[in-house]
Protein backbone atom coordinates (compact mmCIF):
# COMPACT_ATOMS: atom_id res chain seq x y z
CA UNK A 1 0.00 0.00 0.00
CA UNK A 2 1.50 3.31 -1.12
CA UNK A 3 1.76 5.94 1.62
CA UNK A 4 1.07 9.33 0.03
CA UNK A 5 1.58 12.81 1.49
CA UNK A 6 -0.50 15.55 -0.17
CA UNK A 7 0.74 19.11 0.46
CA UNK A 8 -1.91 21.57 -0.73
CA UNK A 9 -3.78 24.49 0.85
CA UNK A 10 -6.95 23.77 -1.16
CA UNK A 11 -9.14 22.17 1.52
CA UNK A 12 -11.88 21.11 -0.88
CA UNK A 13 -9.41 19.40 -3.23
CA UNK A 14 -7.74 17.64 -0.30
CA UNK A 15 -11.06 16.29 0.94
CA UNK A 16 -11.93 15.03 -2.54
CA UNK A 17 -8.55 13.34 -2.96
CA UNK A 18 -8.79 11.79 0.51
CA UNK A 19 -12.05 10.08 -0.48
CA UNK A 20 -10.89 9.11 -3.95
CA UNK A 21 -7.46 7.76 -3.01
CA UNK A 22 -8.91 5.97 0.01
CA UNK A 23 -11.22 4.09 -2.34
CA UNK A 24 -8.16 3.18 -4.43
CA UNK A 25 -6.42 1.64 -1.38
CA UNK A 26 -3.83 4.38 -0.89
CA UNK A 27 -3.11 5.77 2.55
CA UNK A 28 -3.18 9.57 2.46
CA UNK A 29 -2.05 12.23 4.90
CA UNK A 30 -2.56 15.93 4.24
CA UNK A 31 -0.55 19.04 5.07
CA UNK A 32 -1.98 22.47 4.23
CA UNK A 33 1.29 24.43 4.31
CA UNK A 34 4.76 23.90 2.92
CA UNK A 35 6.75 24.00 6.15
CA UNK A 36 4.66 21.32 7.84
CA UNK A 37 4.63 19.34 4.60
CA UNK A 38 8.42 19.38 4.31
CA UNK A 39 8.79 18.11 7.89
CA UNK A 40 6.38 15.25 7.21
CA UNK A 41 8.04 14.43 3.88
CA UNK A 42 11.39 14.07 5.64
CA UNK A 43 9.98 11.90 8.44
CA UNK A 44 10.46 8.66 6.50
CA UNK A 45 6.78 7.74 6.90
CA UNK A 46 5.80 8.20 3.26
CA UNK A 47 6.57 6.65 -0.13
CA UNK A 48 5.61 9.64 -2.27
CA UNK A 49 4.73 13.33 -2.06
CA UNK A 50 2.12 15.19 -4.12
CA UNK A 51 3.02 18.89 -3.85
CA UNK A 52 1.10 21.95 -5.05
CA UNK A 53 3.16 24.83 -6.47
CA UNK A 54 0.76 27.65 -5.58
CA UNK A 55 0.64 27.98 -1.80
CA UNK A 56 0.84 31.22 0.21
CA UNK A 57 3.99 32.29 2.05
CA UNK A 58 5.89 29.03 1.61
CA UNK A 59 5.24 27.83 -1.93
CA UNK A 60 5.81 24.47 -3.55
CA UNK A 61 9.24 25.38 -4.91
CA UNK A 62 10.46 26.40 -1.42
CA UNK A 63 9.05 23.17 -0.04
CA UNK A 64 10.71 21.07 -2.74
CA UNK A 65 14.08 22.72 -2.05
CA UNK A 66 13.77 21.74 1.63
CA UNK A 67 12.85 18.17 0.76
CA UNK A 68 15.60 17.78 -1.80
CA UNK A 69 18.13 19.11 0.70
CA UNK A 70 18.20 15.70 2.36
CA UNK A 71 15.80 13.31 0.63
CA UNK A 72 15.13 11.80 -2.79
CA UNK A 73 11.55 10.75 -1.99
CA UNK A 74 9.50 10.80 -5.22
CA UNK A 75 7.63 14.09 -5.69
CA UNK A 76 4.79 14.83 -8.11
CA UNK A 77 4.19 18.57 -8.56
CA UNK A 78 0.72 20.05 -9.12
CA UNK A 79 1.02 23.04 -11.47
CA UNK A 80 -1.37 25.53 -13.06
CA UNK A 81 -2.80 24.37 -16.38
CA UNK A 82 -0.71 25.61 -19.28
CA UNK A 83 2.05 27.04 -17.06
CA UNK A 84 5.06 25.40 -18.68
CA UNK A 85 7.56 27.49 -16.69
CA UNK A 86 6.31 26.09 -13.37
CA UNK A 87 6.55 22.56 -14.73
CA UNK A 88 10.11 23.06 -15.96
CA UNK A 89 11.25 24.79 -12.74
CA UNK A 90 9.76 21.99 -10.65
CA UNK A 91 11.57 19.33 -12.68
CA UNK A 92 14.82 21.29 -12.56
CA UNK A 93 14.54 21.47 -8.75
CA UNK A 94 14.20 17.69 -8.58
CA UNK A 95 10.51 16.84 -8.99
CA UNK A 96 9.95 13.40 -10.48
CA UNK A 97 6.82 14.26 -12.40
CA UNK A 98 4.03 16.84 -12.62
CA UNK A 99 0.29 17.08 -13.15
CA UNK A 100 -1.58 20.19 -14.28
CA UNK A 101 -4.58 21.52 -12.36
CA UNK A 102 -7.43 20.95 -12.77
CA UNK A 103 -6.76 17.25 -13.22
CA UNK A 104 -8.75 14.07 -13.42
CA UNK A 105 -8.21 12.08 -10.20
CA UNK A 106 -7.82 8.96 -12.33
CA UNK A 107 -4.76 10.53 -13.97
CA UNK A 108 -3.20 11.16 -10.55
CA UNK A 109 -3.90 7.55 -9.61
CA UNK A 110 -2.16 6.43 -12.81
CA UNK A 111 0.93 8.47 -11.89
CA UNK A 112 0.85 7.06 -8.35
CA UNK A 113 0.53 3.51 -9.70
CA UNK A 114 3.61 4.07 -11.87
CA UNK A 115 5.57 5.08 -8.76
CA UNK A 116 4.08 2.17 -6.83
CA UNK A 117 5.35 -0.28 -9.45
CA UNK A 118 8.84 1.12 -8.98
CA UNK A 119 8.56 0.73 -5.20
CA UNK A 120 7.35 -2.87 -5.53
CA UNK A 121 10.18 -3.76 -7.91
CA UNK A 122 12.69 -2.08 -5.59
CA UNK A 123 11.45 -4.04 -2.56
CA UNK A 124 11.45 -7.32 -4.46
CA UNK A 125 15.00 -6.71 -5.63
CA UNK A 126 16.13 -5.83 -2.11
CA UNK A 127 14.72 -9.12 -0.82
CA UNK A 128 16.11 -11.31 -3.56
CA UNK A 129 19.45 -9.77 -4.46
CA UNK A 130 22.61 -9.03 -2.57
CA UNK A 131 24.48 -6.81 -5.01
CA UNK A 132 24.19 -9.38 -7.78
CA UNK A 133 23.54 -8.50 -11.40
CA UNK A 134 25.57 -5.33 -11.08
CA UNK A 135 25.76 -3.64 -14.47
CA UNK A 136 29.03 -1.94 -15.42
CA UNK A 137 29.24 0.07 -18.61
CA UNK A 138 32.39 2.11 -19.00
CA UNK A 139 32.56 4.51 -16.05
CA UNK A 140 29.05 3.74 -14.81
CA UNK A 141 28.00 1.02 -12.37
CA UNK A 142 24.37 0.19 -11.54
CA UNK A 143 23.57 -1.52 -8.23
CA UNK A 144 19.91 -2.57 -8.58
CA UNK A 145 19.59 -4.00 -5.08
CA UNK A 146 20.45 -0.63 -3.54
CA UNK A 147 19.05 1.58 -6.31
CA UNK A 148 22.46 3.25 -6.56
CA UNK A 149 24.31 4.37 -9.66
CA UNK A 150 28.02 5.16 -9.46
CA UNK A 151 29.76 7.40 -11.98
CA UNK A 152 33.54 7.39 -12.06
CA UNK A 153 33.53 5.50 -8.75
CA UNK A 154 31.28 7.97 -6.90
CA UNK A 155 27.56 7.50 -6.14
CA UNK A 156 25.26 9.97 -7.88
CA UNK A 157 22.74 11.99 -5.87
CA UNK A 158 19.74 11.54 -8.15
CA UNK A 159 15.95 11.38 -7.93
CA UNK A 160 13.85 8.30 -8.54
CA UNK A 161 12.99 9.43 -12.06
CA UNK A 162 16.60 10.32 -12.84
CA UNK A 163 17.71 6.89 -11.64
CA UNK A 164 15.13 5.14 -13.83
CA UNK A 165 16.04 7.25 -16.85
CA UNK A 166 19.81 6.79 -16.48
CA UNK A 167 19.40 3.06 -15.89
CA UNK A 168 17.48 2.65 -19.16
CA UNK A 169 20.03 4.72 -21.10
CA UNK A 170 23.02 2.93 -19.56
CA UNK A 171 21.61 -0.53 -20.24
CA UNK A 172 21.25 0.52 -23.89
CA UNK A 173 24.64 2.25 -24.06
CA UNK A 174 25.74 2.92 -27.62
CA UNK A 175 22.18 2.70 -28.91
CA UNK A 176 19.60 5.44 -29.37
CA UNK A 177 16.58 5.23 -27.06
CA UNK A 178 13.50 7.08 -28.28
CA UNK A 179 11.65 9.54 -26.07
CA UNK A 180 8.55 7.37 -26.29
CA UNK A 181 10.51 4.40 -24.90
CA UNK A 182 12.02 6.56 -22.15
CA UNK A 183 8.58 7.76 -21.08
CA UNK A 184 7.32 4.20 -21.03
CA UNK A 185 10.29 2.46 -19.43
CA UNK A 186 11.53 5.20 -17.06
CA UNK A 187 8.44 7.23 -16.12
CA UNK A 188 5.91 4.47 -16.58
CA UNK A 189 3.53 6.48 -18.76
CA UNK A 190 2.95 7.36 -22.38
CA UNK A 191 4.56 10.36 -24.03
CA UNK A 192 2.22 13.32 -24.39
CA UNK A 193 2.41 16.34 -26.66
CA UNK A 194 4.48 19.27 -25.40
CA UNK A 195 5.69 17.24 -22.38
CA UNK A 196 9.33 18.15 -21.71
CA UNK A 197 9.83 15.98 -18.63
CA UNK A 198 12.42 13.72 -20.25
CA UNK A 199 14.36 16.70 -21.64
CA UNK A 200 14.56 18.38 -18.21
CA UNK A 201 15.55 15.16 -16.44
CA UNK A 202 18.30 14.64 -19.04
CA UNK A 203 19.49 18.21 -18.49
CA UNK A 204 19.72 17.57 -14.74
CA UNK A 205 21.62 14.33 -15.31
CA UNK A 206 24.08 16.03 -17.64
CA UNK A 207 24.91 18.56 -14.93
CA UNK A 208 25.48 15.79 -12.39
CA UNK A 209 27.54 13.59 -14.74
CA UNK A 210 29.75 16.36 -16.11
CA UNK A 211 31.81 15.80 -19.26
CA UNK A 212 33.88 12.97 -20.66
CA UNK A 213 37.60 13.40 -21.29
CA UNK A 214 36.92 14.48 -24.87
CA UNK A 215 34.60 17.27 -23.70
CA UNK A 216 31.36 15.57 -24.72
CA UNK A 217 28.40 14.89 -22.47
CA UNK A 218 27.89 11.16 -21.78
CA UNK A 219 24.24 11.65 -22.81
CA UNK A 220 23.98 12.67 -26.44
CA UNK A 221 20.90 14.09 -28.17
CA UNK A 222 19.89 12.40 -31.40
CA UNK A 223 17.69 15.08 -32.92
CA UNK A 224 14.17 14.01 -33.71
CA UNK A 225 14.64 10.57 -32.15
CA UNK A 226 15.83 10.51 -28.54
CA UNK A 227 19.01 10.09 -26.50
CA UNK A 228 22.11 7.90 -26.50
CA UNK A 229 24.39 7.08 -23.59
CA UNK A 230 28.15 7.00 -24.27
CA UNK A 231 29.93 4.60 -21.95
CA UNK A 232 33.15 6.64 -21.89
Amino acid sequence: MLRVLLIDDDVELCQMMEEYLGAEDFTLEIAHDGEQGARLALSGDFDLVVLDVMMPRFNGFDTLRLIRGSSQIPVIMLTAKGDEIDRIVGLELGADDYLSKPFNPRELVARLRAIQRRVVVRDEVLQSQQNVNITRVGKIAIYPSERIIEWKGEPLDITTSEYALLEVLARHAGHVVSKADLFSQALGRAESRYDRSIDVHVSNLRQKLGLLEDGRSPIQTVRGVGYQFIAG
